[in-house]
């Protein structure tokens, strides 16, 4: 995590007071649970309520002793809570409290995650709609292929995050599990009902079967899903990145009052967003193979997963949540120019519409080898020397034999590849 690239919203879930804080909760509330069951007196459990307490300082010095962070933070609390400190942590290991804590930031994060995904949601639908039948150069290998509109182009992108939404939402739920089951996870000196108290204090599912940590399989699927996401967002900055290079020109950044595109040449303007985009996103996938490597842990545990997650964790939450929101303002802000789009399409003189003379000589009764060559020899021509594609067409006896000139004039109608556009959009949108 580096400034440049966070929000303060998202860096505070994994500031240490929080971590700390949610320790405590743990704490507390397994204490509550342990005195309705008679295990700790009620009076023990309502003094961590009433005078527990934490200072991050202190737990970094007691741990620079004790070299355990979580015995560091018990101690710490001790010195708050007095004599009735001997009840804490009761049955209990410090996977219970450091993954159930995990459970709880990730959650916290995912929450923030789902509201930008909605905010971006909601750009893309209001710029979809905005250019629903703006026609555009569908592009395949980079080639110009058939038209497509610029609205159409933004609806695969939203149904796509509308994917990524779900993906996301189940990630929450796998992820949002408690653990309070005690070494090797037998329950043999905590109750179940512990787990599931605080499991319900703290919003979150209890782990059916733990063998001291929370199964890792949940946490590799979670950050799969971030990785997921994060390409999502390439995908779509590459498309702008596209779109804005010179020879295309159709979108571009918004480029703001006294912004500078380069220190050498003071014409640039550069898709430096985008750019940074599809950066961040590898970055978030780069926190995906480690997550999927610490499913496979020693027996009922170890801590090879520990450094990793203290890494990916904040790493991971806090990038794809900048990249949200600044994708979010790329889209919003986007600055489209139809003209050009307009322009692009005219530029190969036709040829974008030589699959519909193709389909039209199949109907007129030619093989489909024979109308390709027809079509291909004539849309040659236009590739090496600039000629006019329709024109070429009504030149060719082959092809005017079967189809008049009225007909090869029709043919070329750019609303014939807008025509289902409504239908799309009723399926992505649920409106037209």
């Amino acid at each position: 995590m580096i400034p440049r690239y966070s929000r303060p919203e998202m860096v505070a879930i994994w500031e240490p007071e929080n971590k700390f804080r949610i320790w405590y909760e743990i704490e507390a509330h397994a204490c509550d649970a342990q005195a309705e069951l008679g295990v700790i007196p009620k009076e023990a459990a309502k003094a961590v309520w009433d005078r527990g307490g934490f200072e991050v300082d202190r737990i970094d010095e007691i741990e620079r002793e004790t070299k355990h962070d979580v015995i560091a933070f018990l101690t710490n609390l001790a010195e708050h809570v007095g004599d009735e400190a001997r009840f804490i942590h009761q049955g209990m290991t410090s996977s219970d409290v450091l993954d159930t804590c995990l459970a709880v930031q990730l959650t916290q994060a995912t929450d923030i995650l789902l509201d930008g995904i909605n905010r971006l949601l909601g750009v893309l639908e209001k710029r979809a709609f905005e250019f629903k039948m703006t026609p555009t150069m569908g592009r395949s290998h980079g080639i110009h292929a058939e038209p497509t509109t610029f609205g159409l182009k933004l609806a695969t992108f939203f149904a796509e995050f509308s994917r990524n939404k779900d993906r996301l939402t189940q990630a929450r739920k796998d992820i949002s599990t408690c653990s309070i089951s005690g070494a090797v996870g037998t329950f043999a000196n905590v109750d179940p009902y512990v787990e599931e108290h605080v499991a319900k204090a703290l919003g979150l599912s209890f782990e059916p079967v733990s063998t001291q940590v929370i199964p890792r399989d949940r946490h590799a699927m979670y950050f799969s899903v971030l990785g997921v996401i994060a390409s999502s967002i390439e995908r779509l900055a590459t498309e702008i990145r596209h779109m804005q290079r010179t020879e295309v020109r159709e979108v571009e950044e918004f480029f703001s009052i006294g912004q500078k595109g380069s220190s050498a040449m003071p014409h640039k303007r550069n898709p430096i967003l985008t750019e940074n985009l599809t950066g961040l996103a590898r970055m978030v996938r780069s926190t995906v193979i480690p997550a999927q490597e610490n499913v496979a842990l020693w027996h009922e545990r170890d801590i090879s997963h520990s450094s990793v997650e203290r890494m990916i964790g904040p790493d991971a939450t806090i990038t794809l949540d900048f990249a949200l929101n600044r994708l979010v303002g790329v889209i919003d802000n986007l600055l489209v120019y139809p003209s050009a789009m307009q322009k692009n399409l005219d530029e190969l003189s036709g040829l974008i519409f030589s699959q519909r003379v193709l389909l039209c000589l199949t109907q007129a009764g030619i093989s489909r080898e024979n109308a390709y060559g027809y079509v291909q020899r004539n849309a040659m021509k236009v590739w090496e020397e600039g000629t006019d594609f329709l024109t070429a067409l009504k030149s060719d006896k082959d092809i005017i034999s079967k189809i008049s000139a009225e007909e090869l004039d029709d043919l070329f109608d750019i609303n014939y590849h807008t025509k289902h556009v409504d239908t799309i959009f009723k399926r992505v949108f649920g409106k037209c």
